[in-house]
């Protein structure tokens, strides 16, 4: 593509760089110029100006956004592209659920020309409907089609929407007397509203293993959340402990994310369960909520996964503790 200053004679079918104000109206940076606009623009006094003129084996912005987006899309993916303009197209999303990001393929994507650029959210961010999952946006008037060609094969498929796969969740407590017990299940009933799944409150009993273990068992074939009176601090503890007794089997126990260390979850009749820490009272982000919204969208969470966490995992300090800068060393 060329680009620069040009006589105004020879500017007629290239793309104009700058806007100019003309007597009635404007004429717009992007607007591929005709006739009448040279006229227009001579009419003011503009002896020259500046566009771009694609080249053979150039294509123009929009367009080259059209493609690339269609390439990240695949059919069914959850995901729609808006029209485009300016060179940028949008990717948003069909409803709610979690967005599902091929790292590699949008880094190799980026690599090919700084001119074109696709932007995501987080890999797994929680979406709403209509929610921008990525946003293509070609930076020049036109780039060499080779350069898209290349753009949509290293990122052909690269972005997915998961949307729930479960419309209701069950909600069992522990409790120690006198303790209230209302606080965690509102925060959680409002956390999974957000992906349009209803929770119902199953029961509340004594923090024993007996007594939630039997919960848990006439609980089973659904979506269990298990929130404790008291913190799960060992793997061997009443609420992962019940989880077994109860003929299931606990996956993960602790995550490096801060807060919501003392998370795990494990599987029923092969339905998960989560045994949330005490932070998910607060409707603060923590670290069971990036786990809680990918299993209740059926995106399997593994050991690697959880471990993967800790660097971003660092949410926000604790008020109920000494923050680490205060720390005597």
């Amino acid at each position: 593509m060329k680009f620069g200053e040009v006589p105004i004679g020879e500017a007629e079918g290239a793309i104009l760089a700058h806007s100019h104000p003309l007597p009635k109206g404007r004429l717009r940076k992007g607007h591929v110029l005709e006739a009448k606009d040279i006229a227009a623009l001579v009419g003011i006094g503009r002896t020259s100006v500046v566009v771009a003129q694609l080249e053979a084996g150039d294509i123009e912005e929009n367009d080259a956004a059209r493609r690339i987006a269609a390439a990240l899309v695949p059919e069914g993916s959850g995901l729609h592209v808006t029209r485009s303009a300016t060179g940028r197209v949008n990717v948003l999303a069909a409803g709610a659920g979690v967005a599902e990001i091929n790292v590699a393929a949008i880094h190799a994507l980026n690599a090919i020309n700084p001119m074109v650029t696709v932007a995501t959210v987080a890999p797994y961010a929680r979406m709403i409907e209509r929610g921008m999952v990525a946003t293509v946006k070609i930076i020049a008037y036109g780039v060499r089609e080779a350069d898209v060609d290349a753009a949509c094969d290293a990122a052909r498929g690269a972005l997915m929407l998961h949307r729930p796969k479960y419309q209701t969740a069950r909600f069992i407590q522990t409790s120690l007397q006198d303790e209230e017990t209302d606080k965690g299940f509102e925060a959680t009933k409002t956390r999974l509203a957000a992906l349009g799944v209803s929770l119902v409150r199953d029961a509340i009993v004594p923090h024993e293993i007996a007594d939630l273990s039997a919960a848990i068992t006439q609980a089973r074939g659904d979506f269990i959340l298990i929130l404790t009176a008291s913190a799960t601090s060992d793997i061997r503890d009443t609420a992962p402990a019940s989880l077994i007794a109860a003929g299931g089997e606990v996956d993960v126990f602790g995550m490096p994310v801060d807060p919501g260390n003392l998370l795990f979850f494990g599987t029923l009749d092969g339905k998960p369960v989560i045994g949330l820490p005490g932070c998910a009272r607060s409707p603060a982000l923590n670290g069971a909520d990036w786990v809680m919204e990918r299993l209740l969208c059926g995106v399997a969470v593994t050991q690697q996964d959880i471990s993967h966490m800790g660097v971003g995992g660092l949410l926000k300090e604790i008020a109920t503790r000494p923050h680490p800068r205060d720390l005597k060393i």
